[in-house]
């Protein structure tokens, strides 16, 4: 006995069946966004209304500030990503990060004899809020890791380096690759290095690590104690507070070098 094979009427009629069930998804799916651009909207104009409300808030405190772009990244909207943008002359937070950018500039340039371009973060942090005084709009870490970031886009050499939970911040071009960061995060707890501590902690061969300091003391970023104890010592005035705190001179600083 032959099975009787699918007659072209269930074909059809099977074909049509999923051009309608296709069809309706693509409907469900079109209401769904509908849905929630409508939603989107909604929200963007409460942000909007929340941001008139509260301009001065966000503007003076930074802990309003970050909630707030946190908001706005919600919606993909990022409120200092345009100088002259909607959001930025709302609420004044473009000219706040160009003002702050230009201070952490003046701060690196400042101590640039001492450290040679590399500050920690927590040191630019109490040097920019010294500067500002007490009266001046609240400053975070994270507003000058935002300001930072904007510098950095620009090309002019900035960047960040993560040491020890925190960041050094790097204010001039030097090349700084793998290599140099992890030798800066080894000296990050007692402010130097030694070869020998470098070839021990990181297995490294004594002509890499030579490689790595030689590099370091020519971009300024080090210091040679070559009458340290034991073997020279390679100190990173960046992460030497107590360095930085006295009133050191280029020439005092010339006589830690050979």
């Amino acid at each position: 006995m032959h099975r009787r094979g699918v007659g072209a009427g269930a074909i059809a009629k099977k074909k049509l069946a999923e051009a309608k069930y296709k069809e309706r998804g693509t409907v469900l799916a079109e209401d769904q966004i509908a849905q929630m651009s409508k939603q989107l909207e909604t929200f963007k104009t409460h942000l909007e209304e929340f941001a008139s409300k509260h301009k001065q808030e966000i503007r003076k405190n930074s802990q309003f500030r970050v909630q707030f772009q946190e908001m706005c990244a919600t919606i993909g909207v990022d409120p200092l990503a345009s100088g002259k943008g909607f959001w930025s002359e709302m609420l004044g937070v473009g000219d706040f990060y160009y003002e702050l950018g230009v201070q952490i500039i003046e701060v690196c340039l400042a101590l640039k004899h001492r450290n040679g371009g590399l500050i920690t973060l927590d040191e630019l942090h109490h040097r920019v809020l010294k500067g500002r005084g007490k009266f001046a709009q609240d400053v975070s870490q994270d507003d000058l890791v935002r300001a930072i970031k904007k510098l950095k886009a620009m090309g002019n050499g900035f960047g960040m380096i993560p040491v020890g939970g925190s960041y050094l911040v790097q204010s001039v071009p030097a090349e700084l690759n793998m290599d140099h960061t992890v030798v800066l995060q080894l000296a990050e707890k007692k402010g130097y290095v030694t070869v020998s501590e470098i070839r021990d902690g990181l297995k490294w061969e004594r002509e890499r690590a030579c490689h790595v300091l030689d590099h370091l003391l020519k971009e300024g970023l080090a210091w040679l104690d070559s009458q340290a104890e034991g073997e020279p010592q390679y100190w990173l005035p960046a992460l030497f507070s107590e360095l930085l705190s006295r009133d050191i001179t280029p020439e005092e600083a010339n006589q830690m070098t050979p």
